[in-house]
């Protein structure tokens, strides 16, 4: 199969893949991503020379170049990762998340509808159901649990859900969805909360800890985020979404608490800050539908997780300094600039 893998050098759509284009040597794995901040070539640096891998530089939301891309390419099938994700950017500048989470959604609908394509597969959130209550452990979301968001961000992607599933119904267009708690791991970018206080703890700084830290997030390794959705593409039903969960739920201050213990370093570094506006209480994800039709099942538990993400960040320091100091921006210059 050729499969064309948008936002493809972010976190999870790297992951992605890096693990596919190992796991089916045979597959033409072609990543697409616009290099906007949080893409980072340099994730990919592994697979950059596998003779089924291939990266393109190019934005979801060009119509022109993305139709001309899907007939020169025929690709069998389209997993959408790109999105602007993080929800404080969304709550300071709420279009551009309307412009790439859903009008370039619609230009992709557009081109695996005109040309073909055998699986459209969008990337989802969690957030779009908005939240449970603190004391209700017992409540889940399920895939029925009606969309309810909270951000500008959880609303483009809920849009992004609707409209996608809207061309399944309206067109016949195959199409998936995928709707993930919140993921980590190696790669993770750092202005995110899991490897924002990995690196702020490695440099004995403050670590901002909303409110009181009692927010509840289930968390995913990403590399079974990655092989649900694989499992979904390959072998999931036409139409239909699917939950994914960790079964890891914990609150904020105790995964940075965990972090610390990890590192070594003191309690003290917690720093509380004015809570976000419309701070989502509790995700927790029902992840039934695909362990029963599908047989998916986490390898990962949340201990086992952690400890093996902080190694990755001790060991890969590079890569995230560079972020931090902008060097991971002249990436693509490096290696593609003579090449075009």
């Amino acid at each position: 199969m050729k499969i064309l893998v948008t936002g493809g050098a972010g976190f999870i759509g790297g992951n992605y893949a890096i693990v596919m284009t190992e796991r089916y040597p045979e597959d033409e794995i072609v990543v697409l991503d616009a290099l906007t901040y949080a893409g980072n070539l340099e994730t990919l640096a592994g697979i950059q020379d596998r003779p089924n891998f291939r990266f393109i530089k190019g934005d979801i939301r060009d119509r022109a170049f993305i139709f001309d891309l899907f007939e020169k390419e025929n690709f069998d099938v389209v997993i959408n990762f790109a999105a602007e994700s993080h929800v404080d950017r969304s709550i300071e500048n709420p279009g551009i998340f309307l412009e790439t989470n859903v009008m370039g959604v619609q230009v992709l609908l557009d081109a695996c509808r005109k040309y073909g394509v055998g699986r459209y597969h969008q990337v989802s959130t969690d957030e779009v159901y908005g939240d449970l209550p603190l004391d209700r452990p017992d409540l889940l979301f399920t895939e029925e649990t009606p969309i309810h968001t909270s951000s500008p961000y959880s609303a483009s992607k809920a849009s992004a859900d609707l409209l996608t599933l809207a061309y399944h119904r309206t067109f016949g267009l195959p199409v998936t969805v995928s709707r993930c708690s919140n993921n980590y791991g190696p790669y993770h970018f750092p202005e995110k909360l899991i490897p924002l206080m990995i690196s702020r703890a490695l440099a004995d700084e403050s670590l901002p800890v909303y409110g009181e830290g009692l927010n509840v997030r289930d968390w995913l390794y990403v590399t079974d985020h990655c092989n649900a959705i694989d499992l979904i593409v390959r072998k999931g039903r036409v139409g239909e979404v699917y939950n994914i969960g960790g079964h890891n739920e914990r609150t904020n201050l105790e995964v940075v608490k965990t972090i610390l213990k990890q590192l070594g370093k003191p309690e003290s570094l917690i720093h509380f800050v004015k809570d976000r506006p419309g701070h989502d209480l509790r995700y927790a994800m029902d992840p039934t539908k695909i362990e029963t039709e599908l047989g998916w099942k986490p390898e990962y538990d949340f201990d086992t997780g952690i400890r093996k993400t902080i190694e990755w960040y001790l060991e890969n320091k590079d890569w995230w300094q560079h972020i931090l100091n902008g060097e991971y921006r002249e990436y693509y210059d490096r290696m593609y600039k003579e090449r075009q």
